[in-house]
C-alpha cells in the first residue's frame, strides 16, 4: 500500500501544487483527515475518471455491517476515458432515495441524526448532473458541519500518477492506519469498523467529531 505521509509545513508548501485530490462522495475518516491537514485543497477537473474509487461510492455501518452505497453514473465515453469533470450522475434509478433511506435506517437512533437530519437532506433531493460538483459541495458542507470549512481550489494541470492522492479515493488499497474507536449505532452486533465515511462519524459524534479528527492526527 502507498503510504500517507503528513509533510512538514515547509515541505508541505513547496510541493503543494502536487497532491491534487478528486472529490469524494461521503468521504471515509482518512480521505478527511488529510483535507484537514492542508492549508489549502486542490481538486484537479482534468484528472482521468478512475472506475470503482470513492469518487462514486462510500462506506457506511448498516444493520448488516458494512455497507456500500454507490452513484450511478452515464457511460458517455465509449472506448475511451472520461475526465473527473466529465462524469455525469445517472437517475435512470432514484438512487437518491435508496441511499437516504439507508442512511435513516442506519442512523435514525444515532445520537445525532435528527441534529444534522435536516441540513442534509435536499443533497439526496436536488439533482445535479455533474458527479465532480455535487461531491466538492457536499464535502463543502459536511466539513461548515464539522466546524472546519474547506479552503480549496479547482485546478486544471496535467500531472503523473504519482502526484495525484489517489491512495485516497481507491476502493483497492486499505488504509492500515488504527482509528480509535467510538460508539456506534450496530457496534454490539459488528463491533466497531474503522474508517467509514465521516457521516458515521458525524452522526455518532456530532460537535465532538472535530475533535476526534484533530485526536487521529498522529504519525504513521
Amino acid at each position: 500500500m502507498a503510504r500517507i505521509h503528513y509533510l512538514s509545513k515547509k515541505k508541505e508548501e513547496k510541493n503543494i501544487m502536487k497532491q491534487v485530490f478528486s472529490p469524494a462522495y461521503l468521504p471515509n475518516i482518512e480521505y478527511c483527515l488529510w483535507l484537514l491537514y492542508q492549508k489549502k485543497v486542490y481538486f484537479s477537473k482534468t484528472t482521468t475518471y478512475q472506475k470503482q474509487s470513492f469518487r462514486n461510492r462510500t462506506e457506511i455501518y448498516g444493520a448488516n455491517g458494512k455497507l456500500k452505497l454507490i452513484i450511478p453514473i452515464k457511460h458517455t465515453h465509449a472506448g475511451s476515458k472520461a475526465l473527473d469533470r466529465e462524469v455525469l450522475i445517472s437517475y435512470e434509478q432514484n438512487w437518491q432515495i435508496q441511499h437516504w433511506k439507508s442512511l435513516c435506517y442506519s442512523y435514525r437512533s444515532s445520537p445525532y441524526f435528527e441534529f444534522y437530519e435536516a441540513s442534509i437532506a435536499p443533497f439526496f433531493q436536488k439533482k445535479t448532473l455533474s458527479l465532480f460538483y455535487f461531491n466538492l459541495e457536499l464535502m463543502k458542507h459536511l466539513m461548515t458541519l464539522i466546524g472546519e470549512p474547506l479552503i480549496y481550489e479547482i485546478v486544471s494541470s496535467n500531472i503523473s500518477d504519482k502526484e495525484r492522492m489517489d491512495n485516497l479515493i481507491s476502493t483497492k488499497i486499505n488504509s492500515k492506519r488504527k482509528f480509535d474507536s467510538y460508539t456506534q449505532v450496530f457496534d454490539s452486533k459488528f463491533g466497531f469498523i474503522s474508517n467509514l465515511s465521516i457521516i458515521d462519524v458525524l452522526f455518532n459524534l456530532g460537535p465532538s467529531t472535530l475533535s476526534y479528527l484533530k485526536n487521529s492526527l498522529r504519525p504513521f
